[in-house]
């Protein structure tokens, strides 16, 4: 194997390993939720194999991590300019307990599911005009104005 290469299954990994320690899994429960066998989770982490796609969609699905990031750190897929993984950032967050980490996520793909559901793109409605196309800071003879006055 090329050293770069070495390196990214290294990588890999190491980051499989990192997000099973932040969700608190043993190496052999990781196994038994992505449903491959412990010698070879172990070995991924160690960067001694390369999984495919479909061990690499069952170790994310197990995580409860997108796909997509695993399919990045593997080299599989290329990384979206300015795009972040949020659900990552929420399971790493030291402030945060399993359960109110899970809450969050729960919450935050429910409305990305709710905005594609309603044919939304990311960034798609970023300029959307205000409701009757009054301004925003607009407020005066409205109750909202009247209370924005006191």
């Amino acid at each position: 194997m090329a050293p770069e290469l070495e390196t990214r299954w290294r990588d890999l990994g190491e980051f499989i390993r990192e997000q099973r320690r932040v969700g608190h899994l043993s190496l052999r429960k990781l196994s038994e939720m992505a449903g491959i066998s412990n010698p070879y989770l172990s070995q991924i982490e160690r960067g001694l194999r390369k999984p495919s796609a479909e061990i690499l969609q069952q170790i994310a699905r197990a995580l409860e991590i997108s796909s997509e990031t695993l399919y990045v750190r593997a080299g599989i897929l290329e990384a979206r300019e300015g795009d972040t993984d949020l659900i990552t950032e929420i399971r790493r967050d030291p402030w945060l307990n399993e359960e109110q980490k899970k809450t969050l996520v729960q919450i935050y793909e429910s409305f990305r599911a709710e905005r594609r559901a309603a044919g939304f793109e990311p960034f798609g409605d970023l300029a959307a005009p205000a409701v009757d196309g009054a301004p925003d800071d607009d407020l005066e003879g409205t109750e909202s104005g009247a209370l924005a006055g006191r």
